[in-house]
């Protein structure tokens, strides 16, 4: 039986009197940093990137190499990119390990991968949040927290559950519940919905507005009924609540009917086998060989691909009706 945890299972007290060492500052470590922080554990920043050090000492930290860091902490949360993660550990981060420190990502991906392999005498935990950065930092403000999975791969001491519980409360992982599972299972998971979930969206919705665009509708309409408007993420918040048959029965009847009536004429016996073939790919490690070879060659088929997607005329149109309707808003920093 699977298993879930709250707020109750996880004791702050764990880590009272330790040192957490958070190393990156971008989109995830700075949010997990300052909730460390506001939930009043000792933090230590490290950075590589000066930017982010600078952004780090305007909002009350004073970063420290990660060599530095990972010498003196008790808990070395590694918040890097999953690419750039490896070197830095082998380099920076392995010669300080010390007997009963914890290792602890929030991506399984380079422990379920091969390409981080931890000395016997650490422990190795998971603590990852379902959802981004922002969220993280924006529902633990507002006490509502988040869903996460947990995790340990690695028990060197008897405290690894407990120090990795009290992270996940720390950083309000536990309030929206916290999973437990596999490391490889997050990892592949996380995977499988980029890889399967998330091109179908984007094909449908692509497909869409280049339908609805070519058949005259004006671009403001058919961007905001597709997703500008909010409508399309509240349907799946709703999911989020209140299971998938919970949120249509949320909708209007007309809307329930068209839904579950033009539900089998989009049914396709090869998307479920499209589905396998990538789920092999990334269970046999395939994917992660093909990221590492395109990483190493500074992403030539990424940019490539960027670039095809930005032909496309309609991304004009898009960004048009998203100055129109939100007039002051701005890119993510990060």
């Amino acid at each position: 039986m699977t298993v879930v945890y709250h707020e109750n299972d996880g004791d702050l007290n764990v880590l009272l009197g330790k040192k957490v060492q958070v190393i990156g500052y971008g989109k995830m470590g700075r949010p997990v940093a300052l909730n460390l922080r506001d939930s009043g554990i000792t933090v230590l920043v490290s950075e590589p990137n000066a930017e982010k050090q600078a952004r780090a000492r305007q909002e009350g930290f004073e970063p420290v190499s990660i060599g530095q860091g990972a010498a003196e902490a008790d808990v070395l949360f590694l918040l890097l990119r999953d690419e750039t993660m490896p070197q830095i550990y082998l380099e920076e981060v392995s010669p300080h390990l010390q007997r009963g420190q914890a290792l602890i990502f929030t991506s399984a991906y380079n422990i379920s991968f091969g390409f981080i392999e931890a000395p016997p005498f650490v422990d190795v935990g998971l603590v990852s949040p379902r959802t981004v950065g922002t969220a993280v930092r924006d529902r633990f403000l507002s006490g509502e927290g988040f869903t996460s999975f947990v995790a340990v791969g690695q028990q060197a001491t008897r405290t690894a559950w407990s120090k990795v519980l009290a992270l996940a409360r720390a950083i309000g992982a536990l309030k929206g519940g916290a999973i437990e599972i596999k490391f490889e299972a997050e990892a592949e998971l996380d995977l499988f919905l980029q890889q399967a979930i998330l091109p179908i969206f984007h094909r449908a919705v692509i497909t869409a507005a280049q339908l609805l665009l070519r058949t005259g509708y004006p671009a403001e309409a058919v961007f905001s009924e597709l997703y500008v408007s909010g409508e399309t993420s509240d349907h799946f918040k709703q999911a989020a609540l209140n299971g998938l048959i919970g949120a249509i029965k949320g909708n209007t009847l007309p809307a329930q009917y068209g839904i579950l009536s033009r539900y089998d004429r989009f049914n396709d016996m090869r998307l479920e086998r499209l589905m396998e073939i990538t789920l092999d790919e990334i269970r046999q490690g395939k994917f992660a060989a093909e990221w590492s070879r395109e990483f190493t060659a500074d992403y030539p088929r990424l940019r490539q691909l960027l670039r095809e997607q930005a032909k496309m005329d309609m991304w004009e149109l898009e960004q048009q009706t998203l100055d129109l309707l939100h007039p002051d808003r701005i890119d993510d920093p990060d």
